[in-house]
């Protein structure tokens, strides 16, 4: 039962991190955080199932960058 709650736990934990960053003003805590939340985040992506992995490409597959039309520039050829 615990594996499967290992991502969430550690999704929580880096949701966490960052949110205790903001109601504070020390930068140790920016360190901490941002390293914490780094941390989980890549262990939670490595052990993650790979449905999850696959819903989450689908996701970033749907915002593209849009796509750059060609415009033709007119040169002096003399």
């Amino acid at each position: 039962m615990m594996l499967p709650m290992f991502p969430v736990l550690l999704l929580i934990v880096a949701v966490g991190s960052v949110l205790w960053y903001q109601h504070t003003n020390n930068d140790i805590f920016w360190v901490l955080a941002v390293a914490s939340a780094i941390a989980c985040l890549i262990w939670g992506l490595v052990i993650a199932h790979w449905s999850i992995l696959l819903v989450g490409l689908l996701a970033l597959l749907k915002f593209r960058a849009p796509m750059v039309r060609p415009v033709r520039v007119e040169t002096n050829n003399k």
